[in-house]
């Protein structure tokens, strides 16, 4: 591991926005522990008053990345809590500490496996997801982080009707996604595979909220896929409350592109 990853690590456990846990930390040495009875987190049901100090919604950012989305949302609704999620420190380290710097008493960062995050949240604590240019994982279903799989974990812990968003450059996520949607009941409230073409342009104009929020904001990632020429597609639904999923099975054809990593920089 590089001196530089190693620094940003220290420096992640100084952060008062964030909070770092894996499998271990919460089972207490049990060598075998499932996702779904993973115990429960010390802050699970305590984001508002232990952490933001108020009653306002909380909204998750799943595979946050560098803390983009996350950072930009937060300042552009102060009047929500936002707490970005994902595994890797390195990425997490640049969000969290322009966060601290600027201030941010809307803005946490949760570092952990988002396999185990009904292990983080009590039963309809989260009111919103957004889950921004997450690796499409063509290989294995239970890895899309809107495959049943995962629908199942969110609704433990988000409200019945909360928002869940994708925001994705890869036309396979956004094919499985909407086969997903079109097997299982939930309510699609926008669905577009070009986000800044010109009838989504116009139906943000209109004041369609989600819609208008998705433009809202772009990462440095995310412009990296516009100047590539891509189509960045969206989609948001309800997550109402279902007893049964049914998983996709068609036949998808492979995203045919590379994609960069998250640290890529074109400079």
């Amino acid at each position: 591991m590089g001196k530089n990853k190693l620094k940003k690590f220290a420096e992640m456990e100084t952060f008062s926005n964030v909070f770092q846990y894996g499998v271990r930390d919460l089972s207490e040495g049990r060598e075998h522990v499932s996702n779904l009875e993973c115990p429960s987190s010390p802050m699970a049901g305590h984001w508002r008053d232990s952490y933001f100090h108020n009653d306002h919604p909380v909204v998750l950012e799943l595979g946050c990345g560098r803390g983009e989305y996350t950072v930009g949302l937060a300042q552009k609704y102060p009047e929500k809590n936002f707490i970005g999620v994902d595994i890797k420190g390195a990425r997490m380290w640049a969000g969290a500490k322009q966060a601290e710097s600027a201030g941010l008493k809307n803005v946490a960062f949760l570092r952990t496996n988002i396999e185990i995050i009904t292990a983080f949240f009590a039963a309809d604590e989260v009111d919103e997801i957004w889950i921004t240019f997450c690796d499409p994982q063509m290989k294995k279903a239970t890895k899309r982080l809107t495959s049943t799989y995962f629908m199942q974990r969110y609704q433990r812990i988000v409200k019945p009707g909360g928002l869940i968003h994708l925001k994705t450059d890869s036309p396979f996520l956004y094919t499985y996604t909407a086969e997903m949607l079109r097997l299982n009941p939930y309510p699609v409230v926008c669905c577009t595979d070009d986000l800044y073409g010109k009838q989504s342009e116009k139906a943000a104009n209109d004041n369609i909220a989600s819609l208008f929020d998705a433009r809202a904001l772009q990462t440095h990632y995310e412009k990296q896929w516009l100047d590539r020429g891509m189509r960045i597609k969206y989609i948001a639904w309800q997550l109402v409350p279902l007893t049964q999923w049914e998983e996709p099975t068609i036949e998808i054809e492979k995203d045919s592109y590379r994609s960069y990593g998250r640290n890529y920089s074109s400079n």
